[in-house]
């Protein structure tokens, strides 16, 4: 059993399509006997792939900062809800607490803890899978301007080889768990 991060959009305002990707991923994660951890909030896709795990028997943790606490988003079915004192804390414990992590569609936050647990792994703080979920081509923007930057130079190959990259929900925790393997 591995904890599985997961960063994705907490956006109120999404097609379902997204939440059902959200979802579906949380269902998968607790099937495959794994525990989520997640950014503790009960809205948009987080909520969905939270809900989703406890459908699928997964455990969950849910990492929150007390902002969001304030707000009433907090998901407090989680097995386990730990409250920050801000958005680097909530970063750092997530990072800490999960063994690899899945990135699903999402705004800047979702952004934001991509590139540091990304930047993170560059720097040999861990070696944690990464994973980029990119379902409908939602990150092929992203990735081609990441694929032009390494042939600037200005990401290392090795860096951007971290990066694992699926298009659906199988195939992104087939590579995880056979990452996880390797490492």
């Amino acid at each position: 059993m591995a904890a599985i991060g997961v960063f994705c959009a907490s956006s109120q305002r999404l097609e379902g399509r997204w939440l059902d990707l959200a979802h579906d991923l949380g269902v998968e994660i607790g099937r495959r006997g794994h525990e989520l951890v997640s950014g503790g909030g009960c809205v948009g896709m987080m909520g969905a792939v939270a809900d989703g795990a406890r459908e699928g028997g997964a455990r969950t943790l849910g990492v929150i900062p007390q902002s969001l606490v304030d707000l009433e988003v907090a998901d407090v079915k989680a097995d386990e809800l730990v409250v920050t004192d801000g958005m680097a804390a909530r970063k750092t414990l997530l990072i800490d607490r999960a063994d690899a992590f899945i990135t699903l569609p999402g705004g800047l936050g979702t952004l934001d803890e991509l590139f540091e647990v990304w930047t993170t792994a560059t720097l040999s703080l861990h070696r944690k899978p990464i994973l980029l979920l990119d379902s409908d081509g939602f990150y092929s923007g992203l990735l081609e301007w990441l694929r032009g930057a390494t042939k600037q130079e200005f990401i290392r190959p090795e860096a951007m080889a971290m990066i694992l990259v699926s298009k659906d929900v199988q195939e992104s925790l087939d590579l995880v768990e056979e990452a996880l393997i390797r490492t």
